[in-house]
C-alpha cells in the first residue's frame, strides 16, 4: 500500500571521532541521552520513530509540519545534550510503499537519507519541490542545487531554520474517567 508521508533522517555528526577520542562507554552514554531526547520530541510532535540507525534514526510523519517541527526541536535539544556533536538532517515528502507493515520503500525515503548524508552540522535540508506547509516560526532558505547519489540531475534544496511554535498540549487524562456514550 502506498501512503503519503514525510520522512526525516537525523544523524549525530562526529560520532565516530567522539567514540575514538572518549571511548565506547562515553559514546554509549551520549547515544542513550540522544535517543531519550528523540523519543521525547517525537512524542511531543506526533511523529513515529521508524528505525534507529546507529547514531541516528529515521522518523515518519503523516503531516509535513510535524516532521519539520520535530527536526528543528530536536536540533535545539540535542545541541545542549550531545555537544560537541552536531545534528544534521534531511527531509523529503512523497508517497512510499508501506512494506511488511513497519518499513517504507520509495524515492522520498531515499531522498531524505541522501540529504541527511549531504547536510553539515546544524543543517536541516529538504528538496524545494517537496515544500508544502511549514510550521509557524520556520523559514526555508535556498541552499542551491545538489547532486544526490541515485537521483538524475541536480536537485534544488532549501535549508530549514527557525523555532517552530510549540505543539498544542492536549490533556487526554480525562478520557479515562468519561462514561461511554449511551
Amino acid at each position: 500500500m502506498r501512503v503519503p508521508r514525510t520522512f526525516a533522517f537525523v544523524d549525530l555528526s562526529g560520532f565516530t571521532n567522539y567514540t575514538a577520542a572518549f571511548g565506547d562507554d562515553a559514546a554509549g552514554r551520549l547515544l542513550g541521552a540522544f535517543r531519550t531526547i528523540v523519543r521525547q520530541v517525537a512524542s511531543e510532535r506526533g511523529v513515529r520513530i521508524a528505525k534507529w540507525l546507529g547514531d541516528g534514526c529515521m522518523v515518519v510523519a503523516v503531516e509535513q509540519p510535524d516532521a519539520v517541527a520535530f527536526t528543528l526541536d530536536l536540533e535545539v535539544r540535542a545541541s545542549a545534550v550531545c555537544a560537541p556533536l552536531t545534528l544534521r538532517a534531511g527531509l523529503a515528502t512523497g508517497y512510499a510503499l508501506l512494506f511488511e507493515g513497519d518499513d517504507y520503500i520509495g524515492s522520498a525515503v531515499n531522498m531524505a537519507a541522501r540529504l541527511c548524508d549531504t547536510a553539515k552540522g546544524y543543517e536541516v535540508l529538504m528538496p524545494t519541490m517537496h515544500l508544502e506547509r511549514l510550521p509557524a516560526g520556520v523559514t526555508a532558505t535556498p541552499h542551491g542545487p545538489v547532486e544526490l547519489r541515485g537521483f538524475p540531475g541536480p536537485i534544488e534544496i532549501v535549508e530549514l531554520t527557525g523555532n517552530p511554535e510549540a505543539a498544542p498540549q492536549n490533556d487526554t487524562g480525562e478520557l479515562w474517567t468519561r462514561q461511554p456514550f449511551v
